[in-house]
């Protein structure tokens, strides 16, 4: 169910643009209705309100998500804040220039703000926010640990760099498709690979804990 949850502003734009595209002109009327006056120009045409449509629901869910996780008094992640400070600023631009190139740019920028908060925390100031996060569930040798922080910087750069040359090496609906599923499906497997990782480097007297 938590997975679910956090998928779902990724879930809700994949389905939003592409109901969208299959209705385009539909959804450009619909768009111009609702955007109007939130896009430069003031007219949104049929080739772009799909994806400033999408965004608009992404937003939408992102701070609907953050405001039921405050009223509930739940832990928010860092990288939920920084995604939330994203979705305003690229989705923001998105609409206003009708351009698809500031919300394709949104997840490269999240992977490697995040890619830099974990190196310069480890290498700048010794701080491991792995172990920060996971240290009561795990306990592990302090070389692991460094190698697994190091593991996330190298991932979230990859990352960031795949995911702009699918943009701008595709269409966008073969980026859509890999922003959903195949970055969602890429970031399952590193995080089973690293569980299993730190299961198999688990220190015996924690093994029964």
């Amino acid at each position: 169910m938590n997975l679910v949850f956090d998928f779902l502003p990724l879930i809700l734009f994949f389905l939003t643009y592409k109901f969208a595209s299959a209705y385009a002109d539909t959804a450009a009327a619909f768009a111009n209705h609702v955007l109007g006056s939130f896009v430069s120009g003031g007219v949104v045409g049929a080739k772009e309100a799909p994806v400033l449509l999408a965004t608009i629901i992404v937003m939408t869910a992102t701070l609907l998500q953050v405001t039921w996780m405050l009223l509930t008094r739940r832990k928010i992640d860092l990288m939920l804040w920084i995604s939330l400070a994203m979705i305003v600023v690229f989705g923001g631009a998105t609409i206003w220039y009708h351009d698809e190139t500031f919300i394709k740019w949104k997840p490269s920028v999240i992977l490697w703000v995040m890619a830099l908060i974990f190196l310069i925390s480890q290498a700048g100031f010794k701080r491991n926010l792995l172990r920060a996060t996971l240290g009561e569930e795990f306990k592990l040798p302090d070389p692991v640990w460094t190698r697994l922080n190091y593991a996330w910087v190298v991932y979230f750069g990859l990352m960031g760099a795949l995911n702009l040359w699918v943009a701008y090496s595709f269409s966008t609906d073969e980026w859509a498709n890999f922003h959903t599923f195949g970055s969602t499906g890429l970031s399952i497997a590193f995080i089973v690979g690293q569980s299993v990782y730190m299961n198999n480097h688990q220190l015996p007297e924690s093994v029964d804990s």
